[in-house]
């Protein structure tokens, strides 16, 4: 029996436990914080839990691969809901598109909104989105991280269709090339944001995103997000993974050019493989030794942040849709705001999710939880004036108020502003994912699940391979993990 050590206990370090406990290892899970789950957080705000992280679930069968690994399923430990509608897109000029779980129903809202040549456009970049996603997913999403060097040896078939993921034109070339409606134009680029990237630069490739959450399907879980955590800590536990919360890595044990285990306040902990589930540049920072050499860099370009609040929103007869996007009139200037100028965008996109219709979460009396974000650049290393973020703020709830989705006196009772983010992710510098994927080259520059120059070193979680998003985290831990059972011959489950 293998002893492994795992440094954070967000989605990818749970499931690279689970993975390995399953497989009969002796896992321990090290969480510098007092309760588990990373970015999928909570807050308990007068009387009433609230998630403050992701708000969507996709790829659901990804979580139920890993959960029957562990002898479960998805379907015994949580509910999910299906959401019909589940996003409402409104527009300045008055048009408001409705997205279904089912992808017929979404055409037909498109046809209603904006006609039926928007419609065909929709149709026909829905059918594009798959086919990258048919081709890219079982190399870039569900196997070990890939390589330029593996592309070219795959010989003349495999790069024949390696074209028709789309990697040589920018996802905003794709678009504008596809697509008429100004906006569907928007809707579509709105997914580079969903691994924090620029659509101008990001490739093509990833306009997979949109197949993957409308095609599909985007899901709530009942009980909110946070019941996704609780889940896999139950697993886990069940298993015999020993969680110790409260307990930071300081720095990785390195000998004779290996990991060989971690050292907590208390001491050092040996281990036969060290599973990191931090961001790589926190890793690189603060918990590696200069020497040996271990290959790791940071990202050049951080992905982006954002600002996050919860508003105490007014219940409303109709009720709310679980997702709403606010789009300004010119989106393509937020990401010229973001990335070419390194500040808030002045007409900032507004996403908020209601949490009681989304997952079921009971709200306060009269008022119900909504999570609300804008888009922000990363923090610089010196940080920003403090203004900066009020500033932004009082945009955000200017746009939401002058939509008529919250009332005059719905109160904002918590926000984070990317330098929170900073602080509580360190190395991370607030960026939601780690490096941005803006080049062609992006999907082979991420950091490997398995470290090469340092043995006996893997990592599981957003900034590595296959990148952020909850499916992805909880796929970077499976992948973690099935590289240790191959480096220490032990058997799949």
């Amino acid at each position: 029996m293998a002893e492994i050590a795992v440094i954070g206990a967000g989605l990818g370090g749970l499931s690279a436990a689970i993975a390995l406990a399953a497989a009969g290892q002796s896992v321990d899970v090290y969480e510098a914080s007092s309760r588990p789950g990373g970015k999928a957080g909570i807050a308990v705000l007068d009387g009433v839990e609230v998630d403050t992280g992701p708000s969507v679930l996709t790829l659901p069968e990804v979580i139920d691969g890993l959960l029957r690994q562990a002898g479960t399923r998805l379907s015994d430990e949580l509910t999910l809901r299906h959401l019909s509608p589940a996003f409402r897109y409104r527009y300045p000029d008055g048009a408001c598109v409705d997205i279904f779980h089912d992808p017929e129903e979404s055409a037909a809202s498109v046809a209603r909104a904006l006609g039926s040549d928007a419609e065909a456009e929709f149709r026909d970049f829905l059918a594009y989105a798959a086919r990258i996603w048919d081709i890219a997913a079982p190399a870039f999403v569900y196997g070990p991280a890939p390589s330029l060097d593996l592309v070219r040896r795959l010989g003349p078939l495999a790069m024949l269709q390696f074209r028709h993921v789309d990697p040589f034109r920018t996802m905003w070339g794709a678009i504008r090339s596809r697509v008429r409606s100004p906006h569907l134009r928007a809707l579509f680029a709105r997914y580079a944001t969903y691994n924090g990237s620029d659509p101008r630069a990001a490739p093509a490739t990833l306009s997979c995103i949109a197949h993957v959450e409308m095609g599909l399907g985007g899901w709530g879980v009942e009980g909110g997000v946070y019941a996704l955590v609780r889940a896999l800590v139950r697993v886990a536990r069940r298993l015999g993974v020993r969680l110790h919360l409260g307990a930071p890595v300081r720095r990785v044990l390195v000998e004779g050019g290996k990991a060989r285990g971690v050292v907590l306040d208390s001491g050092e902990r040996r281990a036969d493989a060290v599973v990191c589930n931090a961001d790589v540049a926190h890793l690189i920072g603060a918990l590696l030794p200069a020497q040996p050499p271990h290959g790791l860099k940071r990202p050049a370009v951080p992905s982006m942040s954002g600002w996050t609040g919860i508003l105490k929103a007014r219940r409303r007869a109709g009720g709310r849709a679980p997702h709403t996007v606010l789009f300004p009139a010119d989106y393509a200037q937020e990401f010229a705001d973001i990335f070419d100028r390194d500040r808030p965008p002045e007409a900032p996109t507004v996403y908020l999710c209601a949490q009681e219709p989304c997952h079921g979460r009971a709200g306060w009396p009269e008022h119900e939880p909504v999570f609300v974000m804008a888009n922000a650049p990363a923090e610089p290393e010196g940080g920003r004036a403090a203004d900066t973020w009020t500033a932004l703020q009082d945009r955000v709830l200017a746009r939401v108020r002058d939509a008529g989705l919250v009332d005059p006196d719905d109160a904002l009772i918590a926000a984070h502003t990317p330098a929170d983010l900073a602080r509580a992710w360190p190395g991370s510098r607030g960026s939601l994912y780690g490096a941005a994927s803006n080049s062609m080259f992006a999907a082979f520059q991420r950091p490997a699940n398995r470290v090469r120059a340092l043995p006996g070193l893997y990592l599981a979680s957003g900034s590595a391979h296959p990148g952020g998003g909850m499916p992805l985290c909880v796929q970077s831990g499976r992948q973690a993990a099935a590289e240790i059972r191959a480096d220490l011959g032990l058997a799949v489950p």
